[in-house]
């Protein structure tokens, strides 16, 4: 056993060596690297789903629903929180760690020789490669495949899926992306292809780019109306009607509502939908697993990685709804809307912390909490997650929650301090 895990974390080692060569966004490596390997993504059947908000969670609603009917379901979402295996999922399992050093020494060999052409691929590339691999070998009748960034030239566009799914689009990685709405709807869109149906429930001026795309490849577009009935919106998750149907599912929020008509949007453009999944909709909504999200983990903490200034608005009218004020502890990484993502996440506190995760693309304590103080001037500052976390336990009261946000390596710290070794 323990050279079983020794070999795991070699060859995570070397993936994660990877690294250094950044993003390159483009289809010719990963085009390449799977042609070599038997282009294992041409053998699944799968749904893609891109966004900038909501992407992971209708993935993992798509996933639930899917193994509800009784399918054996590859899921493939980024980032982790807590380990890498979490990324490469079959049946709500993470993917082990003999299979993950397996499916990694499976890659490394083209890689390797790949790198001997001065073709380098990237951590994201390899690891997409590895989960085409595995979901193929292993059988999957369906995979649900999260886009990485973007669309057009994510590693994962190298696949031609039953239906695509486009979630909310706002400002986002505007270095790779572009600096406006309609710029960044386009590199969504680029997951469209010749034929294949997609579901958005984007407005304008993201809706019209979409449509302009579905309308020059030939695909059905679906668009969904945004205004979901919800009927409660609780902890544990909203309970809302759609089309005279009432459900609950298992992410707390109101957007998950959303994310949950547009997930079942798409699955109905699926040709066994009516025979062998509708009736089992309503128990995959109510068994969707997806940490992290609005997530209460027990002892009044509560843990969410929105990141993005749609997502924070959404977080915020939740919390207010649903927990009144909260002390929060805030940190962001570097390339985020800080000004808006501060307003929305202090509109809700009672006491505000300010932090950062210890992670080299993390904002600076002090440019975080220089703009924080504008929206809540008593807000303190306190270096380090799990000191920031200490701070607000001390400043509890009254049975107070205590809110950790602000991206996937401030829920990554707070977990591992709260003891949390898996999800």
């Amino acid at each position: 056993m323990k050279m079983f895990a020794q070999n795991a974390e070699r060859q995570l080692k070397w993936l994660y060596g990877l690294q250094v060569h950044g993003v390159k966004l483009g289809l010719n490596n990963i085009t390449y690297l799977l042609h070599r390997m038997g282009d294992p993504q041409k053998k699944l059947r799968c749904i893609h789903v891109a966004g900038s908000d909501g992407k992971g969670s209708t993935c993992a609603i798509l996933a639930s629903v899917l193994r509800a009917s009784g399918y054996k379901v590859g899921l493939f979402t980024s980032p982790h929180i807590l380990r890498f295996n979490e990324r490469i999922q079959i049946d709500g399992e993470p993917i082990s760690d003999d299979d993950m050093a397996f499916a990694v020494s499976r890659v490394r060999h083209f890689v390797d020789d790949m790198r001997e052409s001065d073709i380098y691929c990237t951590f994201f590339e390899v690891t997409t490669a590895m989960a085409f691999d595995y979901f193929d070998r292993m059988g999957v009748d369906i995979a649900v495949i999260e886009v990485g960034m973007g669309g057009r030239f994510d590693a994962t566009n190298v696949i031609v899926p039953e239906v695509s799914i486009i979630n909310n689009i706002s400002l986002e990685h505007q270095a790779f992306l572009g600096d406006t709405i309609e710029k960044i709807a386009n590199e969504k869109a680029g997951i469209i292809k010749p034929g294949v149906p997609v579901v958005t429930m984007n407005p304008e001026p993201a809706l019209g780019v979409v449509a302009s795309v579905a309308k020059e490849q030939g695909s059905e577009l679906t668009i969904v109306d945004p205004s979901i009935e919800v009927i409660e919106n609780g902890p544990n998750g909203p309970r809302f009607r759609f089309e005279g149907n009432e459900y609950f599912v298992s992410i707390p929020g109101r957007n998950e509502a959303k994310n949950a008509v547009l997930a079942l949007s798409a699955l109905r453009k699926l040709g066994d939908y009516t025979s062998r999944i509708e009736p089992h909709v309503a128990e995959g909504l109510s068994k969707v697993v997806w940490p992290c999200r609005l997530q209460d983990v027990g002892n009044g903490y509560l843990v969410d990685v929105t990141h993005t200034a749609a997502g924070s608005e959404g977080l915020a009218a939740d919390i207010s709804e649903i927990y009144g004020k909260v002390i929060v502890v805030f940190g962001l990484l570097d390339d985020k809307d800080v000004e808006d993502i501060s307003r929305n996440i202090a509109s809700i506190a009672s006491k505000m912390i300010v932090t950062s995760p210890a992670c080299e693309r993390a904002k600076p304590i002090e440019k975080t909490f220089e703009v924080v103080k504008r929206y809540y001037p008593s807000a303190e500052c306190v270096e380090g997650v799990s000191e920031a976390i200490k701070r607000a336990d001390y400043l509890r009261e009254n049975g107070e929650k205590v809110l950790i946000c602000g991206s996937f390596y401030m829920a990554e710290e707070a977990m591992r301090w709260m003891g949390k070794t898996s999800l």
